[in-house]
């Protein structure tokens, strides 16, 4: 199984790492580390050498809490990004952003993916991606960043989280988004307790089928935080088996920080699962 991310292929045969670069002073985990343009193309060429399948480029943060920025403050900061990596790496270049201005912009720059945590929900988003023609990941959300971990509250999170994305499935294929150029992303931690998590983790295999792939992201999460009482940088133990679990259920895509440790992980969880 390949997707075609803008003349680049993705192959899906095996679980693969989405390697995160955010050029933004407030994600949880890496913000502003990478604002300066050599920074971040240092870092994505040592995430490619480390051997992600693809790169994830982002330039406002969705942690907990996060303030919004304007459309043009994120174009400024993604779009030089893209662009250099588009031309210079081998491999597809991801945009995560919820704006129909980014994703035009960034798909013109070269990027081969629309990673989107609001599903193309918002207005002309959903007419622009499908006129960019590159793959789009659809993530379930809760609310907004700002305020989506105010008491989330769900009857059962398995079933409204897969009812949620196989609308917005169905709504992609309606605006001339195809399944096959679909990935769905569940959304941990966006808008849910750690039982809402453990609860989608233990039951990610209902995911698979729903679209062309199913893409993860847990690394370094609060969940993670949470099960081992650990801060942010000690968490690669609890990520790395979060995401060999996720994998183990047929996960194609898991994004990570760690890029290195996660690829050999899903090494050899792939070589368990190729026996027969």
């Amino acid at each position: 199984m390949r997707l075609d991310c803008g003349g680049k292929p993705l192959d899906l045969g095996q679980p693969v790492v989405m390697g995160v670069l955010n050029v933004t002073p407030d994600s949880f985990s890496d913000g502003g580390r990478y604002l300066q343009l050599t920074d971040a193309l240092r870092r994505a060429e040592a995430i490619a050498a480390e051997g992600a399948a693809i790169i994830d480029v982002g330039g406002e943060s969705t942690r907990p809490g996060a303030p919004p920025v304007s459309v043009q403050e994120e174009l400024d900061r993604v779009l030089p990004v893209v662009e250099r990596l588009a031309r210079e790496l081998p491999i597809p270049i991801s945009v995560d952003t919820s704006k129909p201005e980014v994703m035009r912009e960034a798909a013109r720059a070269g990027a081969g993916l629309i990673n989107d945590v609001r599903a193309l929900r918002l207005p002309g988003a959903l007419e622009v991606a499908a006129a960019c023609g590159v793959p789009v990941c659809l993530m379930h959300m809760r609310g907004e960043p700002a305020t989506m971990q105010r008491e989330p509250d769900y009857a059962d999170v398995v079933t409204e989280v897969y009812g949620f994305l196989a609308e917005r499935v169905r709504m992609c294929a309606d605006a001339g988004i195809s399944r096959d150029r679909i990935l769905v992303d569940p959304g941990f931690g966006f808008g849910k307790t750690l039982e809402h998590n453990l609860s989608l983790l233990r039951h990610l295999d209902r995911f698979v089928g729903l679209a062309a792939g199913l893409l993860v992201g847990i690394s370094r999460k609060s969940m993670i935080g949470a099960l081992l009482d650990a801060p942010i940088g000690e968490r690669l133990s609890g990520s790395l088996a979060a995401a060999v679990i996720a994998a183990w259920q047929g996960a194609h895509i898991i994004r990570a920080h760690e890029v290195q440790e996660t690829v050999r992980a899903l090494r050899v969880c792939a070589a368990v699962l190729a026996v027969r």
